[in-house]
């Protein structure tokens, strides 16, 4: 049995954060590696297909109360539950699109900007919190919440305690406001869930907390690793800037080439021992899928080291798969869409100060944390 603690270990490292694509391809080298906790590393396309479909795997071993922590039958239902009620795919382009150009209106006068804190961060919370039905003067508490709870994700020692205290305070906000609903039904998504009763307060409220992390880290990430992927290759922004409608696969080979989640942490647990590429997986274990590395398997994919968005069957892990496919996945395709596109066709002339940018601490959800870049005006 395979123990490369070190190259797991290299990963999760900060210092790799702006290029960790050369230890994935060597961490595919070993299809099932065992880390120093007893976790189990699976990189290899083939293999992560494999297992997230395998029903010897439970998603029980997640964090919260949500239904991404519930095997079938239970998460089915409340997935059901909760997606019946937010399927509005044909009504939020409008809203995207007056959001993300009031944002960048805002850039009229500057010769410079941070990609992340002027536009990436607060795009996706204002559009959660009008989804969501969470008043305008709220949207403020959103963003340091959802910065704090992903802190779970974070699968290096240390990072669980730091979420529970935003935990707290986002349910206690949340049910209040859910009360409120159900007694005088408003706008968004929590006062439609309030008056179904086959979800409980304590369900819609871990429901909106997911949503707020799928629906809104993500698409942080997504958005500044997509700017920054397109400021390297001028080519492909010119032709998004003639062409909006490239934004559609371009946005599937990002959530391919740069993956807002790379690692999906031991959430997964072995019910029974498990052969995989001739390494077993005992029972009880937790399971590590490197999705960054499943998406660049030459296996699966041509050239995988090239950004290329006419690429095709491009059946990526950039939302996960199976029955834990990113719940928020629609949303946040349209957001990055949409905004990608606004920002190719209005900034003018955009150059990066900065390369590589300085990322985020969290290794899991891998983003610039600044993506300062010089421009001549906004159109």
């Amino acid at each position: 049995m395979d123990t490369q603690p070190d190259l797991y270990a290299q990963i999760l490292d900060y210092a790799s954060r702006a290029n960790p694509y050369p230890l994935f391809d060597e961490l595919r080298k070993t299809p099932v590696l065992r880390t120093q906790d007893g976790s189990y590393v699976v990189s290899t396309y083939r293999d992560v297909t494999a297992l997230i479909n395998d029903p010897r795997i439970s998603a029980s071993g997640g964090a919260g109360d949500s239904f991404i922590a519930l095997d079938p039958p239970e998460h089915d239902r409340l997935r059901r539950l909760a997606t019946s009620h937010f399927d509005q795919s044909a009504a939020i382009r409008p809203k995207l699109e007056r959001i993300i150009t009031g944002l960048i209106d805002q850039l009229e006068g500057r010769d410079q900007v941070d990609i992340v804190d002027d536009l990436a961060y607060p795009y996706p919370v204002t559009v959660i919190c009008e989804l969501l039905g969470v008043p305008h003067q709220d949207e403020p508490r959103f963003h340091p919440w959802a910065e704090a709870i992903i802190t779970e994700l974070d699968p290096r020692p240390g990072q669980e305690d730091t979420a529970d205290r935003a935990r707290s305070e986002m349910g206690e906000y949340m049910s209040g406001l859910i009360e409120r609903y159900r007694a005088a039904p408003g706008p968004g998504l929590l006062s439609e869930l309030a008056a179904d009763e086959g979800m409980s307060t304590e369900s819609i409220v871990a429901t909106a907390r997911l949503l707020l992390i799928a629906g809104h880290e993500t698409t942080v990430n997504l958005t500044a690793n997509g700017m920054l992927t397109l400021l390297r290759h001028p080519r492909i922004l010119d032709r998004l800037r003639g062409d909006p409608d490239l934004a559609v696969p371009l946005v599937e080979e990002l959530l391919r080439y740069e993956p807002p989640v790379q690692l999906v942490p031991g959430f997964y647990v072995a019910l029974d021992d498990i052969e995989v590429a001739g390494t077993t997986i005992p029972k009880g274990a937790r399971i590590i899928y490197a999705l960054a590395a499943a998406n660049r398997d030459p296996d699966r994919f041509a050239d995988p080291r090239r950004f290329d968005p006419d690429r095709p069957h491009n059946q990526h892990f950039g939302f996960f798969h199976g029955i834990h496919y990113c719940f928020g996945a629609a949303l946040a395709r349209q957001e990055v869409q949409v905004a990608l596109a606004e920002l190719a066709r209005r900034l003018e002339n955009p150059r990066l100060l900065q390369d590589p940018p300085p990322y985020r601490q969290n290794p899991t959800l891998r983003g610039p944390r600044h993506l300062l870049v010089a421009i001549d005006g906004v159109r």
